[in-house]
């Protein structure tokens, strides 16, 4: 969530901790961005990066170096003694190095030490004051879904000037969503151009077409039954059902096409290729979806995405197989009615290859 009505350009003070043993008080403040204490730094000729560096040595812990002693490597670490770091007034008892006068000046003479009451650490997003949110969608509610569910809530309860902004995985999702379908419509129109080149027709290859939506309304059905999201491995899904209903398709839609052009009505040609094809798409086909089974029921890390694939791909290919191969038949019959196809390039090819 951030605040827009925050520009983010505006300089906040500098806020030093005081370590207090191994806690700290957040309480305590040195305003570092004031005029009077550029004025005083200029004065005195003290470098605002000497202060930071001498905080860090006296009230923090400043790393020197690894020494050996004994066959043991040891760390020095340089530090104030507890005793003279445990009140914020002791800050101001630190003194900086002038590079002027080479004088030592007290960080009370430079320093203002205040209470203020505010976070530790001011997220930003943006250059604008943001507050992190994180969460993940309940069972059966896809990302997608849930990211609209956000934004529908937060337009109705953020007020003005307040909006949200979406990172990390949810960002990218946003960013690329609507490809999947985009994807899917590519691939559609990859096969059909595809067999219209293989066919040198443009009505076969819509019966072909035309078995991809049995293969949809089975993985819809599946992913139904089981209660999962329409999340994004159930669409690579969809897109990988595309060439497998089409590869049924094209066993029966070849060879009716091949009888066809022997002198076979559309009918019959359809009839016979459905006959001559029926148990070679049903083994391999049936093969395919045992080989997805394991997928369905997949467990440990990552088995909501092979779930999600596998039951898609699984519910397609039985409803590409047994349903769609009822009706492959009766789709050649429309689209070959009245129409019949020049025989003599499959003649010339038989020559060819004698």
């Amino acid at each position: 969530m951030v605040d827009r009505r925050d520009s983010g350009h505006a300089a906040p003070p500098v806020a030093v901790l005081v370590a207090v043993g191994d806690e700290l008080l957040s309480g305590e403040t040195v305003d570092t961005n004031s005029a009077w204490l550029g004025r005083e730094l200029a004065s005195l000729g003290i470098p605002v990066a000497d202060i930071y560096s001498t905080l860090q040595s006296t009230m923090g812990a400043l790393y020197v170096n690894d020494f050996n002693k004994a066959g043991r490597v040891y760390r020095v670490q340089l530090q104030a003694e507890a005793n003279y770091r445990m009140k914020a007034d002791d800050i101001g008892k630190v003194y900086v190095r002038s590079a002027t006068s080479n004088a030592m000046i007290p960080l009370s003479a430079v320093s203002k030490v205040r209470n203020v009451v505010g976070p530790e650490q001011v997220e930003r997003f943006n250059g604008f004051i943001a507050a992190k949110v994180m969460g993940d969608s309940k069972p059966g509610i896809s990302s997608g879904d849930a990211i609209k569910i956000v934004e529908q809530v937060a337009a109705a309860t953020l007020p003005d000037g307040y909006g949200i902004a979406w990172t990390g995985q949810a960002f990218q999702e946003k960013r690329s969503s609507g490809s999947s379908l985009q994807a899917f419509g590519f691939a559609i129109i990859m096969v059909f151009l595809i067999l219209a080149a293989q066919y040198e027709k443009w009505s076969l290859p819509i019966a072909v077409v035309m078995a991809v939506p049995f293969a949809l309304m089975g993985a819809l059905t599946a992913i139904w039954l089981r209660g999962m999201p329409n999340d994004i491995y159930f669409q690579i899904g969809l897109v990988v059902l595309i060439g497998l209903a089409s590869k049924n398709a094209i066993l029966i839609v070849e060879f009716a096409a091949q009888k066809y052009a022997e002198g076979m009505s559309a009918a019959q040609a359809a009839v016979e290729a459905a006959r001559l094809r029926l148990r070679p798409i049903i083994m391999t086909s049936l093969a395919f979806v045992l080989g997805v089974f394991p997928l369905v029921k997949a467990t440990g890390a990552g088995a909501a995405a092979r779930q999600s694939m596998g039951t898609g791909v699984f519910g397609g290919m039985l409803a590409a197989t047994f349903i769609a191969t009822l009706f492959i038949p009766l789709f050649f019959k429309w689209l070959e009615r009245g129409k019949q196809i020049d025989p003599s390039h499959l003649e010339n090819n038989e020559e060819a290859k004698a």
